[in-house]
């Protein structure tokens, strides 16, 4: 099983998010992913970590799928680091995010 090391986000963060950048609420739950995908990278731009960070979903402890800004995975293949980075590369994600802890790991989905 694949874990990664990430942040959270909160499918409603994102959604409005997008909604603010301008896209139109939406109708399917492919409108839905591509608004949460297009957030996602937007908040990863802007807060410097785009190019070593990727978004995944991931489940919590009682299995409910969750979206992840991830910094690190356990499989190589996923193209992230396989430890945890320095904190420094997080802390701008992390004030945007409005987190007060460091990332974690979860469970990949």
């Amino acid at each position: 099983m694949v874990k990664f090391y990430g942040y959270i986000v909160a499918e409603e963060w994102l959604l409005q998010r997008g909604i603010e950048m301008g896209h139109p609420p939406p109708k399917t739950y492919s409108d839905l992913t591509d608004i949460i995908v297009m957030a996602a990278g937007d908040v990863r731009l802007e807060t410097g970590v785009y190019r070593y960070t990727k978004l995944r979903d991931v489940q919590n402890r009682k299995g409910k799928t969750l979206w992840c800004i991830a910094f690190a995975s356990s499989d190589p293949w996923e193209g992230l680091p396989t430890s945890a980075p320095p904190e420094s590369k997080s802390n701008a994600l992390k004030e945007a995010l409005q987190k007060t802890g460091p990332p974690r790991w979860f469970r990949g989905a």
